[in-house]
């Protein structure tokens, strides 16, 4: 693990579910207004199992993203910290993918994607 891996820098909001060589998975909660630091993602699969209201952060770019329960969304390769912005606790799993290069020349990346 390294200083920005996400059980490193959060671990009382990440917890490890699973891992072998191919894929990481975590389990995240949080209570509304909870912040996490910065910590870095590679490319992963974000199941959420609560709604999501967040504002993610990386250096002076934010995104505001809400989805709902039961959503699965692409997020790719990023450093970030985020925020809970919603009113209610917030649970999702990731599936960290570690055979996955980030896609390069794509600029900062920030949220998740549903495409």
């Amino acid at each position: 693990m390294t200083a920005d891996d996400p059980l490193v820098t959060d671990p009382q909001h990440y917890r490890l579910l699973w891992e072998n060589e191919h894929v990481r998975v975590l389990d995240y909660t949080d209570e509304p207004d909870d912040e996490t630091h910065p910590h870095r993602h590679p490319n992963s699969v974000l199941v959420t199992v609560t709604g999501f209201e967040r504002r993610l952060t990386s250096g002076d770019r934010s995104v505001d993203v809400a989805l709902p329960a039961g959503t699965a969304v692409w997020l790719a390769a990023q450093q970030h910290s985020g925020r809970n912005t919603g009113t209610t606790p917030t649970h999702t799993i990731l599936v960290e993918l570690k055979d996955a290069p980030a896609t390069p020349d794509q600029g900062p990346v920030l949220g998740p994607t549903t495409r």
